[in-house]
């Protein structure tokens, strides 16, 4: 285990993450012109880049890599270069392929968690873990999707107040499961 992190707090993380994304919707419906606009974010594609870096450094560092160790040294160099070059050359899409890779990046924790847990309620957080794979694989290798997802949902701010409706109610019954069965 990298993360120690116990199926009670990856419930109430990820429950606490998307309550939060659902009422935000809910409350605030012209954050959907915010939303639309962060497909082609320069500063949020640059911060959540860095997020990413900082993690996977992090990682790097501290896993056990067993016969690949000898790779180690190398990604640590090439990982640096790779940010800068995605920075500086990479104008296109750069926040949502970062989304995409943070998506990633969280989803391992949260399977972690639920490895070897035998309720079945840990399927919950596995869904969500499953869909922020998928998600991040799409939204790294085809950034526009991302793009057509947001204008597609913020189309009227009946289908934006049903979306995070939906999302709403997904991390109320994480929450609900976190906090009485795991």
């Amino acid at each position: 285990m990298i993360y120690h992190l116990s199926l009670h707090t990856a419930g109430i993380i990820a429950g606490a993450f998307l309550v939060v994304v659902g009422v935000l919707g809910l409350v605030k419906p012209d954050f959907a012109q915010l939303a639309k606009q962060f497909p082609r974010s320069r500063v949020a594609g640059v911060v959540l880049l860095t997020i990413c870096l900082a993690w996977t450094m992090w990682l790097l560092a501290t896993i056990q890599m067993g016969e690949f160790a000898g790779f180690r040294r190398p990604l640590l160099i090439a990982l640096p270069i790779g940010y800068l070059l995605a920075v500086f050359f990479v104008d296109e899409f750069l926040a949502v392929r970062a989304l995409g890779i943070l998506c990633l990046l969280v989803a391992e924790p949260l399977l972690d968690a639920a490895f070897l847990r035998y309720e079945t309620s840990r399927l919950l957080v596995t869904v969500f873990a499953y869909l922020l794979i998928i998600a991040g694989l799409f939204w790294v290798a085809i950034p526009y999707v991302l793009r057509d997802q947001i204008n597609w949902g913020a189309r009227s701010v009946f289908r934006w107040r049903c979306l995070h409706g939906v999302v709403l109610v997904y991390g109320c019954v994480i929450l609900r499961f976190a906090f009485t069965q795991y």
